[in-house]
């Protein structure tokens, strides 16, 4: 199947099948005599797998790990489970990140008057810089 039809199969944009084939997730693929890519079961396999990676917020680079341990049927679940549980503590951490912006942000928004008038603390911490808002 071509580049278009993959993209269909998989739910990933042709782009983004290129992409990943620029950077390694994806083997390149055969060619037609024409040159255009052509795609097979195994490759829409793969595309979906990193489909999903990339939804759970796995980043290239581990997604190119697990993906190695995915196509190796030998395999330890525990450096599967080593690597999801990295990628929980790291998004645990920016989920606390993003509290404290959101957190700062609202009660910056209490203070606004959100009036005429032209004071507004939201713009006064933004040009604060002697304060470091991280």
């Amino acid at each position: 199947m071509n580049i278009g039809h993959a993209s269909r199969e998989s739910g990933v944009s042709a782009k983004m099948i290129r992409y990943y084939e620029e950077v390694g997730l994806l083997a390149p693929t055969r060619r037609s005599d024409a040159g255009y890519r052509v795609y097979g079961t195994d490759e829409i396999h793969t595309l979906r797998f990193i489909r999903q990676a990339r939804r759970l917020g796995f980043l290239v680079e581990d997604i190119r790990k697990l993906l190695a341990l995915w196509q190796d049927r030998s395999r330890a679940s525990a450096e599967v489970k080593s690597i999801a549980l990295e990628h929980v503590a790291e998004l645990d951490k920016r989920i606390a990140e993003l509290t404290v912006m959101r957190n700062t942000l609202a009660a910056l928004a209490t203070h606004c008057h959100g009036d005429e008038r032209p004071d507004c603390p939201i713009l006064a911490r933004l040009a604060d810089t002697d304060d470091d808002p991280e």
